[in-house]
């Protein structure tokens, strides 16, 4: 049974690394950024691109699998499991876990962008990776635990962000405990957090926007 609550953790890392390393790719001086995953990395781009013009909206979900974007990530998201797959024998809980993060990833990321008020309200996390000034940042989608822990939140309205760590509503007794508790447990992560968010109100005033990659509108 502890393999479930395991594999949800694992997995918010993979959608941290995923998130960071194949879809946004490593930036590269006077060459374009660089992905093992070449033609992901081109899908999310253009989907960053269309989410910042249409108030968060990504009007490709509408289409379903007709939309070659979201077969990419719909794919993508089932290759994982694939994976996963192959330690069923050996520790099923865990792939059980596997599966359900798998499928709630992809239903809240494509109802954030198909109903953009519950996705700020619901993953404000998310809703802050596209609309910050930097997008390079806020990797988790589904719980931002792993942005925590790696001091990439960066929170741009309090107002509308999530109170504490673990991202889901708390008595306020519990909530008061878990933030003393995230916050005597990593406090360089927490270092970073408050750098971050003083850095985008910077950036607010003075309209700096990081630009978004280039890439065709269409698969390699």
């Amino acid at each position: 049974m502890i393999g479930f609550p395991i594999a949800l953790f694992v997995a918010n890392g993979f959608e941290w690394y995923a998130h960071n390393k194949l879809l946004h790719g490593t930036p590269r001086k006077g060459q374009p950024r660089y992905s093992p995953m070449p033609v992901a990395m081109k899908s999310h781009w253009i989907h960053h691109k269309m989410v910042r013009t249409q108030g968060y909206r990504d009007e490709g979900y509408d289409e379903g699998l007709r939309n070659w974007r979201t077969r990419g990530e719909l794919g993508n998201v089932l290759k994982a499991t694939a994976i996963t797959s192959l330690a069923f024998p050996v520790a099923p809980f865990f792939v059980l876990g596997t599966y359900y993060a798998a499928g709630n990833y992809f239903y809240t990321h494509a109802r954030s962008h198909l109903d953009p008020e519950w996705g700020r309200k619901a993953i404000p996390w998310h809703y802050d990776h596209h609309m910050n000034t930097n997008q390079d940042a806020n990797w988790c989608v589904t719980k931002p635990w792993w942005d925590y822990i790696m001091g990439t939140r960066v929170i741009a309205d309090a107002a509308h962000a999530e109170t504490n760590p673990l991202g889901i509503r708390l008595p306020a007794f519990v909530e008061k405990r878990v933030n003393a508790v995230a916050r005597r447990l990593l406090p360089h992560a927490f270092e970073r957090l408050d750098e971050n968010r003083q850095l985008e109100q910077k950036n607010r005033m003075k309209g700096v926007d990081l630009p978004i990659p280039e890439y065709a509108e269409k698969a390699a």
